[in-house]
This record gives structure tokens, sequence and C-alpha cells, in this order.
């Protein structure tokens, strides 16, 4: 394992941004930012033995400060929607900001994502830290939070952790955007993809739950058996129509979670989580732009796997609960494996 750090970019206020490069024994190469804890670049083999980048990113830290897809980025202290921005913790209530039509979404206005985390490397993995205080989008209790990278064979691990003094509500995921042909080299519709999960978190138009735990067997949500990730991403079911294609919440029914294989390269990506759903969005709403080496990035050019509480739990208590307590400790692992 090797792991080495180099100077990104410089913050308005001055503060200097890192990039860590971590490569395991085989030549896979992660690179992560201390600004937002963000995956910058993921490094494989194709099936010919070229190196391949697979996730979306940019060359400079202005750009990651002036875009607003989360792209690679470590979400919190909330990822996904709480309905209208209101949830009741402990007989108390509490009113988040609006940021995604009428909900809030992946923590707010300054999110994790937009914070400079403390980093430092600890034997061969690369820790992530910083403390959200009380209040900070509207979130009660100082919570101490911690992100892990390491490469554990071909798995590019992510471990949280995160204390609190105060009873808050967590829900943190990465927001890597991945296309197994390399990033820039366009649509993932042809990816293979299969999900094991036998139900999704049925959404309204403003992609806000309904409740409903709903069956995938006969609609577009059904990736039991791999299929393209475009076959019914544009159909007219109000699973995806709404949405220009997928950014739904699946309920995780088995492990490893999801396959994906790219359908140029032959690269596998194989994930796997502890947590009790994954949210699979297909970059609808990804705005045509410049990125790593000047390539084009936009609609339908990469795939999420943000693994996660389901979406609005908070709200809907007969759901896995997001409600972090004084004295306990969160912990969740994540792992992408590369084939």
């Amino acid at each position: 394992m090797e792991i080495s750090k180099k100077l990104f970019g410089t913050m308005p206020g001055g503060e200097k941004v890192f990039c860590w490069t971590l490569i395991n024994e085989k030549g896979l190469a992660a690179k992560i930012l201390d600004y937002g804890a963000t995956v910058q670049s993921i490094i494989v083999p194709d099936k010919d033995g070229k190196p391949v980048d697979v996730v979306l990113g940019y060359d400079t830290l202005e750009e990651y400060i002036a875009g607003d897809c989360y792209i690679g980025a470590t979400v919190g202290r909330f990822a996904n929607r709480i309905k209208e921005g209101k949830f009741e913790l402990n007989g108390e209530k509490y009113e988040l900001c609006i940021n995604n039509g009428q909900n809030h979404l992946h923590g707010g206005k300054t999110g994790f994502d937009r914070c400079l985390w403390s980093a430092e490397q600890i034997d061969e993995k690369v820790v992530f830290s910083r403390t959200s205080p009380d209040g900070e989008e509207g979130y009660p209790g100082n919570l101490e939070v911690k992100v892990t990278f390491s490469w554990e064979g071909d798995s590019l691990k992510i471990e949280y952790e995160a204390e609190t003094d105060r009873d808050t509500i967590l829900n943190l995921t990465n927001h890597s955007y991945f296309n197994l042909n390399g990033a820039g080299n366009g649509k993932v519709d042809e990816h293979l993809l299969k999900i094991e999960a036998e139900r999704y978190t049925a959404c309204d138009e403003n992609c806000t739950p309904t409740g409903e735990l709903a069956p995938v067997e006969g609609t577009a949500m059904d990736f039991r058996n791999p299929k393209t990730i475009g076959k019914d991403a544009y159909n007219d079911e109000p699973c995806v129509k709404p949405f220009g294609g997928y950014d739904a919440n699946f309920v995780i029914s088995g492990h490893p979670f999801a396959v994906a294989t790219g359908d140029k390269t032959g690269i596998t990506l194989t994930a796997d989580t502890d947590q009790p759903g994954v949210q699979l969005y297909t970059a609808n709403a990804l705005t045509e732009q410049k990125g790593k080496d000047g390539k084009d990035y936009g609609f339908r050019s990469a795939f999420c796997l943000e693994t996660q509480h389901f979406p609005d739990c908070i709200n809907h208590p007969e759901w896995p609960s997001p409600i972090l307590r004084k004295g306990e400790k969160f912990e969740s692992v994540t792992t992408y494996t590369f084939m």
C-alpha cells in the first residue's frame, strides 16, 4: 500500500486543500480530497489491463466549490430528502432549509460536502474528521464524525463513525458518480446493473417518499436480474418519468447488494453495505459541463449507488431509524469492489 498527499488548491479563506492518493498492491488508485472528503478519482484496469478512471470529478478546487451536484462528496448530516425540511425529535420540532423543491436535501446549503475536513494517515488508511457544531444547518447536537478510506484487496472501503452530545439524526453517504467505461466516455445506458432488492420506497412527483414500500416486480425498478440501466429509464412509469430516470431508494434484500458492468471496458463494480437502503441515481439532473481532462459530463453520464437510511425516514417511524442518541456510536461500512 502506498499513500501520499499533495496540495490540490486553496480555499477562499486561505486554507490549504490536499489530495490524498491511496494505491494498493495491484496498482488500483483512489484520490480523496479533504474538501468534502471527496472521491476525486478511482483508477482501475479494464479487461485489457488499461487504467481507467471510473468516477466523475474535477481538476481544480474552484470547480468543486462552484459545483452543485455533490460529485464524489461525503454527504451529511442527513443524506437524501426530508419532507418539507421538518422533523420531530424528543418532542421538539425542527425546521431545516428547503433546498430541493419542497424538500431538504443532503444536509442543506452548507452540508458536509462543502466543508474542509481534517485528514491524517493512520497505518494504511486515511481518516477524515470534522465536528459539526450544534445547530449547524438546523441539526441538534455537536456531532463528531469520521470517514475512513482504505483499500482492502480490490475493494475501496469507506468506514463511517459518529458520536453526538445530544440526540440527533444522521444519514451519511458517499455521492460518487460512476462510469465504468471511464469518466466522460458517454452515457451509462448500456451498463448492466443488478440490484438485490424486492422493494423500493415509492415517491411522489417531488421525489418525496409516500410511505409505501412498493414491490419492484413488474416495474422499471426491477433489477433483480441484470439489465441495462437504460432499458426502462425512459418509459412512462411514475417511478422514473417525473425524474427523467432513476432517483430512487431500494430496500436492500441481499448481499452484495449490487453488481454493475461497463459494456465497453468490462470493468465490474460490486457494491456492499450494512445500511438498509441504496439510492440509485442516474445523473438525470447533471448539467452539461466539463470534467477532468476537459471531458464532457452531462445527462445520464454516470450512476450513483448511495448507501443510506431511507429518505425521510425520520418521519416514518416504521422504517429503520436514523436517530443517533447521546452516548451511542454510529458505525457503518460500504465497499466498492472492482474487477
